[in-house]
């Protein structure tokens, strides 16, 4: 499960609008529960530099790491990712799929055609990447 602050999620969602017809992306910032979900405390807008930004993104290296260091530097952890997909679908795509690299975070996908966010954590299943078994498992949204 993850947890998002309403403020956040209206960003991310102002940001998609704003962001159109490219993808907009970017880093959540917070802590791992106890119990396991994942609550953000904070987002982190990121320019996406993908050659195709309509039906792709990528963070630039060099801004990736200011925003992690930024998070450590808060205590916090990377809780996952997020982008948007600005004409649908609300679930990660056989590109996000075949770039996921990072274990057991979250990725929050927002959709604008049709309105909705859902998030998915990527699971790995053997060694390296895209290994047997690696796959996206679906994950509750709480928005608070």
């Amino acid at each position: 499960m993850i947890v998002l602050p309403t403020a956040a999620r209206e960003a991310i969602l102002e940001r998609a609008r704003e962001g159109m017809p490219d993808e907009v992306c970017g880093v959540l910032g917070g802590a791992y529960e106890p119990d396991g979900r994942s609550r953000v405390r904070s987002q982190y807008p990121a320019e996406n530099v993908a050659e195709t930004p309509r039906t792709r993104y990528e963070i630039d290296s060099e801004q990736q790491l200011r925003i992690f260091e930024r998070l450590e530097d808060r205590g916090e952890e990377i809780v996952g990712f997020y982008h948007s997909h600005p004409r649908g679908p609300p679930r990660p795509s056989a590109t996000d799929a075949a770039r996921a690299t990072w274990p057991d975070r979250s990725y929050l996908i927002v959709s604008l055609e049709p309105l909705e966010v859902g998030s998915w954590r990527w699971r790995t299943g053997g060694d390296g990447a895209n290994a047997p078994g690696d796959r996206f498992e679906r994950e509750e949204l709480v928005v608070e």
